[in-house]
């Protein structure tokens, strides 16, 4: 039976996610405040909060709800109408408050919370460390990046057998299209066969995470640089605090002249007293001539003016934003690192991953309250206040020397004018660009050469609609427009899988394991293909998502071609 899924908000994230559900086969209804163009009866018209709204899409007969509006509030609201109307509907919620969705996912049963951010901010990474991922995959307490290989004449991998292919543990295959035939993976695999021109074949890879390592002379090239941001930086309140020594040394020095009985400590006392106006030792300057007296009066006013500058210039470096200012640019990596321009949701988890993976990040953003900066702040992620399109911005996080920049703010316009400025001053500088449509986004990475423009609407989707056709989703990706998802299933004893051999039920099912977690071990390779799949296990695997209902319902697996009886066999042929 195919599932019944109710869309809400078909904005741009909500109407990509029905259209993708709708092509992989499923009984898609749309629900919009507005008529969408071009859609009939399969778009319900109304408000999202009206109970009969919901009852005109069939809520109490759907399998899955997605609530892809960008409000919180009003998703909460759909939400709490959804489970009173049909209790027992799996619902999938976009919000923006990750604490709130937490929150939810623990209380409410079947309530699965995602975010556009959070799906899309890994890709965005990978794309700044230079792989050309097409989704992510959470395996072992990572996120493994997955990319698509297309077999040309020229790839090292022409003629390669896909059974050496399997047994690296650094890379899981996760999906195999061959150009001539219909094999699937873990057949191919058994088979050895070999990769011929025109396939395609989906893996993902083991993140690598980078140590840092600090050279004696790398140390020293730090304090050296330090040093020059401290003179930047200090250099008004040291110009100050110098004219106010040399004033006081001038005065001690005149008192000890004039009266060689007047002691140099005297003489100082009196100088920095008289100067501050603290007071001091008065005899040093009552029984001095006139002109002294004079110079003493003099020396009060200029006094009084230097230490009130000096006052201001140490009160505004220590306890106003110099202080700040010049801490940060201490911590600005000086080569090989990442610059993240725009501090919102995708910004703040991109830092995050890359900080974690052992890499050095500088963040700018114009807003110096904006809701993330704590974040950053905790992990002593470099922040700068600013405009990220000035080349003197871009200058003091070192972008030359850098490794890649990303423009990730939420304005398409600015995030194209960061990048066009950056490339103007290191033409060389690998550069990801965040743009919500996908159509312009490939007309500005052909026009500018951008190694990547990314929207994370297409990168979200296909993770929304494979949680609303059901599981618990590990990973998901678009290859010759179909869904495939990567997810783990509970082995039970009333499983259609219980008892089989993982590399029989993988050939009938055409799904591609990736691992088994047992009791007492995790299992790989080739003897993931022999094991016996007992009650307690949990498989790991990957398939297209129209084949989702096979791992839960023992009918449709029973029905495949390779369990189907002579007579029944000859039936389905006819």
């Amino acid at each position: 039976m195919k599932p019944r899924i109710i869309v809400c908000n078909l904005g741009r994230t909500g109407y990509k996610i029905f259209c993708l559900l709708r092509q992989q086969g499923a009984i898609v209804v749309g629900v919009n405040e507005q008529p969408v163009k071009g859609e009939g009866s399969d778009v319900v018209v109304g408000s999202f909060r009206a109970a009969s709204t919901l009852l005109a899409a069939g809520i109490q007969s759907a399998h899955a709800l997605v609530l892809a509006g960008n409000d919180d509030a009003t998703n909460l609201a759909i939400l709490m109408q959804a489970r009173i109307l049909n209790p027992q509907i799996r619902i999938i919620s976009r919000l923006f408050n990750t604490n709130l969705g937490q929150s939810l996912d623990r209380i409410l049963p079947d309530h699965t919370t995602m975010s556009v951010s959070a799906l899309a901010a890994p890709v965005f990474t990978f794309a700044a460390l230079g792989s050309r991922a097409i989704g992510q995959l959470r395996l072992f307490n990572q996120t493994w990046p997955i990319h698509e290989e297309f077999i040309d004449p020229e790839h090292p991998w022409v003629g390669k057998s896909l059974h050496d292919l399997w047994c690296d543990r650094d890379r899981m295959l996760i999906y195999y299209i061959p150009n001539n035939s219909h094999l699937d993976l873990v057949s191919a695999v058994i088979e050895g066969q070999k990769l011929d021109v025109g396939d395609r074949l989906i893996i993902a890879t083991k993140p690598s995470i980078r140590t840092q390592r600090f050279s004696l002379y790398q140390r020293g090239m730090k304090f050296i640089n330090s040093l020059k941001k401290f003179q930047q930086h200090g250099k008004k309140a040291l110009l100050i605090t110098l004219v106010l020594m040399l004033t006081i040394f001038l005065a001690t020095l005149t008192y000890v002249s004039i009266n060689l009985d007047n002691s140099l400590v005297d003489s100082l006392y009196f100088s920095v007293g008289m100067i501050t106006g603290a007071g001091g030792n008065e005899k040093v300057a009552e029984n001095a001539p006139d002109s002294i007296k004079i110079f003493t009066a003099i020396m009060m006013l200029v006094g009084a003016g230097v230490i009130g500058v000096c006052y201001a210039l140490l009160n505004d470096f220590v306890l106003g934003t110099r202080l700040t200012e010049y801490l940060n640019a201490t911590r600005v990596p000086q080569r090989n690192h990442y610059i993240i321009c725009g501090l919102g949701g995708i910004g703040v988890l991109i830092a995050e991953q890359l900080h974690r993976s052992g890499y050095e990040v500088v963040v700018i953003d114009r807003d110096p309250n904006c809701r993330f900066i704590s974040t950053v702040r905790s992990l002593r992620i470099p922040f700068v206040e600013g405009d990220a399109s000035l080349s003197s911005v871009l200058d003091s996080v070192n972008v030359r020397q850098a490794e890649a920049l990303l423009a990730v703010t939420s304005d398409d316009t600015a995030n194209l004018e960061i990048a066009l400025s950056a490339r103007a001053i290191a033409p060389h500088l690998r550069m990801i660009v965040r743009n919500q449509d996908p159509q312009f986004g490939l007309m500005v990475q052909q026009v500018f050469d951008f190694e990547t423009v990314l929207s994370p609407t297409e990168i979200a989707t296909p993770a929304f609609a494979a949680a609303a056709i059901g599981g618990r989703i590990l990973g998901n990706g678009i290859t010759a427009d179909s869904l495939w998802v990567a997810l783990a299933t509970l082995i039970t004893a009333n499983h259609p899988f219980c008892g089989q051999r993982v590399r029989d039920v993988a050939t009938r099912v055409d799904f591609v394991p990736l691992y088994i977690e047992t009791n007492s071990q995790t299992i790989h390779s080739w003897k993931l293909l022999d094991s016996l799949l007992n009650p307690g296990d949990v498989l790991y695997l990957t398939l297209p998502a129209h084949r989702l209902q096979q791992l839960w319902h023992p009918l449709s697996i029973n029905r495949l071609p390779g369990n189907l009886s002579p007579t029944e066999k000859a039936t389905s042929d006819r």
